[in-house]
Parts: C-alpha cells; sequence; structure tokens
C-alpha cells in the first residue's frame, strides 16, 4: 500500500493488527463451539477469551514465523504465550487454509462496505450535478466529432446509471465473498464437526462454505476483483470525459483549481486536470488485479499456495486504490467547474452543422428519397464545414432544397429547444424524478 494514495479506513483494515484480530475470533469461536460439542473443556474456552484484549505483539510473531516459517502457527505459538497452558485445544481440527480463508473473506467484505460508502459519496455527487446542469444544453459528440446537443445533466446521469450499476455488482459481489471454511485437512470435516463452522459464520456475519476442499474456491475471489476492475474503468470513463472537457480547446469543464495551487513547474498560466490524469492511473492499478485473481481459480486438487502471494498483495491494493480513486472522483464531481458560456460558444462554432439530421428528416418528410436528401443536406453542410458560414443560410440559398422547404421551415429546423424534449423521460428513467 502506498500512503499517497491510501485512506486510514481501508489501511486498517488490511493492517497486521486487524488481521490478528480476526484469527483470534475465529479460533475463539471454533474454540467455543468445540467446548459446547465436548471436544474441549469450557476452561479451554474460557481461558482462550482472556486474551481478547491483547495488542498482539507483530514483531514477535514476525520472529517466531522467521524460525519456524509458517505464518499461522507463529501466531498460535504467539496466542499460546498469553492462552498458557490451555492453548493446546486451539486450533483442534482446524487447519491453515481455516484461518487464512475465513479472515481473507472478512476483510473484503469490510473493505466492500467501505468501497460502497465511496460509490454512494460518488452516486450523489453525480445526482447532484447532473440535476443542476439538467438543461444545460451543451454539444454532444461522436469520434470526438461535434455531433448533436445534449444536456450537460444527460452526460452526468449516464455515468450515475453506470456507477449504480456498479453498486448493484458490488453488493453482489459482497455477498458472494463473504464466506466462511472451518473444514480441516482438504475440507472432509474429518477432525471438525461442521457445527464449529455453521457457529464460526454466524458469529462473524459470513455463510458456511459448500464444499471448500480445504480452501475456499477462488472463483469467489475472481468475481470479486473483476467487480472492482469494472468500477475502476468507470471511473476511468468519467475521468476520460472531464480531460477532455477541460482541454484548451474546448474548456467546458474543468478541476477546481485551489487558492495557491500551481499547474507547472515551468509554465505559470497551466492549470491541469491532474486529479483525473490520477484517475485513470489508479484505474490501471486496480484493473492489474484482474487477470492475477483469475489466474487464482486453477489450484492443485486440494489446495496449493500458488494463489497466497498473489492475494497478499491485489488484497489491499487494489481495494486501497479504488477507495481512494472513489473518494477522489466524487470530490472532482463535487466541485467540479462547469463553464456554460463555453458550452454555448461550442456549440454554435460550426454554422448549426449538428442540425443536419433534422433538414435531412424534413425533406424525407416532403418526399424527397433518402439518398437525394442527404446528398442535399451534404454538400452544403461540407462547404460550411469547409468555408464557414452557417448552414441554414446556405440551405435558403439552395435552390433544390427550398424547392421543398420554405425560409420559415429551414429556421424552424434549427430550433436547440428540439432536441430537449425527451430530457424529462431519461431523467425520470435516471432518478425516477424529472
Amino acid at each position: 500500500m502506498i500512503p499517497r494514495y491510501t485512506r486510514p479506513q481501508m489501511e486498517a483494515i488490511w493492517s497486521p493488527q486487524n488481521k490478528y484480530r480476526i484469527w483470534f475470533l475465529i479460533e475463539a469461536h471454533a474454540t467455543d463451539k468445540l467446548a459446547e460439542l465436548g471436544v474441549v473443556p469450557q476452561s479451554a474456552a474460557e481461558a482462550v477469551w482472556k486474551a481478547k484484549d491483547v495488542e498482539f505483539d507483530v514483531a514477535r510473531i514476525d520472529e517466531i514465523e522467521r524460525e519456524v516459517k509458517h505464518d499461522v502457527i507463529a501466531f498460535l505459538t504467539h496466542l499460546a504465550e498469553h492462552v498458557g497452558d490451555e492453548a493446546r485445544f486451539v486450533h483442534q481440527g482446524l487447519t491453515s487454509s481455516d484461518v487464512l480463508d475465513t479472515c481473507l473473506a472478512v476483510q473484503m467484505r469490510d473493505a466492500a462496505d467501505l468501497l460502497l460508502e465511496g460509490l454512494d459519496r460518488l452516486l450523489a455527487a453525480l445526482k447532484a450535478r447532473a440535476l443542476e446542469h439538467k438543461t444545460t444544453v451543451c454539444i454532444g459528440r461522436s469520434h470526438g466529432i461535434h455531433a448533436e446537443p445534449t444536456t450537460f445533466g444527460i452526460k452526468l446521469a449516464r455515468f450515475y446509471a453506470e456507477f449504480a450499476r456498479a453498486r448493484t455488482r458490488l453488493l453482489a459481489a459482497k455477498e458472494e465473498i463473504a464466506t466462511c471454511a472451518i473444514s480441516g485437512a482438504v475440507g472432509t470435516f474429518a477432525n471438525i464437526d461442521p457445527r464449529v463452522e455453521e457457529h464460526v459464520a454466524q458469529k462473524l456475519g459470513l455463510k458456511p462454505e459448500p464444499v471448500s476442499s480445504q480452501v475456499i474456491p477462488r472463483d469467489r475471489h475472481a468475481n470479486y476483483f473483476a467487480v472492482l476492475g469494472l468500477i475502476a474503468s468507470s471511473i476511468e470513463n468519467l475521468a476520460v470525459e472531464i480531460r477532455h472537457l477541460q482541454r484548451s480547446e474546448v474548456r467546458e469543464a474543468e478541476e477546481y483549481f485551489s487558492k495557491g495551487q500551481k499547474g507547472s513547474s515551468a509554465m505559470p498560466h497551466k492549470r491541469n486536470p491532474i486529479l483525473t490524469e490520477n484517475l485513470t492511473g489508479l484505474a490501471r492499478l486496480v484493473r492489474s488485479a484482474v487477470i492475477p485473481a483469475m489466474e487464482n481459480v486453477a489450484l492443485w486438487h486440494e489446495r496449493d499456495i500458488s494463489h497466497s502471494s498473489v492475494e497478499r498483495g491485489i488484497g489491499p491494493d487494489a481495494t486501497v486504490h479504488l477507495d481512494f480513486a472513489l473518494h477522489r472522483a466524487a470530490g472532482v464531481i463535487e466541485k467540479l467547474v462547469v463553464r456554460e458560456e463555453a458550452m454555448k460558444a461550442n456549440l454554435d462554432a460550426q454554422g448549426g452543422l449538428h442540425n443536419s439530421q433534422r433538414v435531412l428528416l424534413a425533406l424525407t418528410q416532403k418526399g424527397v428519397s433518402r439518398e437525394d436528401a442527404y446528398r442535399l443536406v451534404q454538400r452544403n453542410a461540407l462547404a460550411t464545414w469547409d468555408e464557414g458560414g452557417h448552414l441554414k443560410d446556405r440551405l435558403k440559398a439552395d435552390g433544390d432544397v427550398t424547392a421543398r422547404l420554405s425560409d420559415g421551415e429551414i429556421e424552424a429546423l434549427f430550433d436547440e429547444r428540439y432536441h430537449m424534449k425527451h430530457v424529462d423521460t431519461i431523467f425520470q428513467r435516471v432518478f425516477g424524478t424529472a
């Protein structure tokens, strides 16, 4: 985890202290149930819980691990230093994966909760700004070229709908990953009663894994990271739109530039889209976890640990980076500077070319074939593109066009309100309100 892109709330989830706290809870709850089933003495369970407020010594655990070369054994050895003789009843019938996989499930679930908070903040920002600019007309672009008018509110509504889908996916991924495995070596429950797994799962807010094979199947994890990758791509989608709109030639929207901020070490005039460029980079980092997570699905037989080193990296890194990116994206939208005058200037910059389809359709309604109508409009549009002027003036001067359309009818075809007549319908679909 890089401190520059790490929020404390997410860092805490992946901290060694939190990990060992979860390991302790798994072992303590398991020992409780084993005592209830008569497998271990009740005094053992009581002795374990006396260590619940222990601040586990990470350095000491690391020291033990350097000798035993096993992280779970190192933890259990350190736990025994606090529990005493009754520690021999801890971990009865469990295997390391029971602790590691169940802990990872808790961490990924808790990380998902933080990511959902970030998504909710971003959704709220997008909705507020979309409603604010519902009727702010701007040019829509396809292939980067002026197409037909839209509104800035519709632009933001589209991103809102995308992130709403992301939220649904993340909720499903959170539910799928929240799975507990306390099934022992090769997952057969030979040395541990399935009721122990059910008890631990209930205490930790998880569901028992139907069949764990010793490890929780990694398709669950792959799906989780794939969802994170999709969310990251949606963040980049939003970021790229803002970066394009901030270009000097466009200047329709731009990141907030604070007092005292400097954009370039060499050029004092610069106001660069550094936050959204950063979001593009963070999205790449999050997506880099997706393929390794998918490759983790194929493990040998009942288990191997080829997935372990991967998850130690991508678990913290992907969630930390996405968490930071969501809140940065929300901040960008909350403070986004929208330049309506530039939107109007850009809309008018090409002499009404964005109304070419309206003229085309009007000519077909007057009995002109689509092919001929396209030819008539295109020759005037291309002349306007190359030579300037206004499309409607060229149309009024074209006898082939005026033979079908009066000057008044041509003027009416350039009324911008025509393009906005279904904005309410779109907002109703996206937000449930017009």
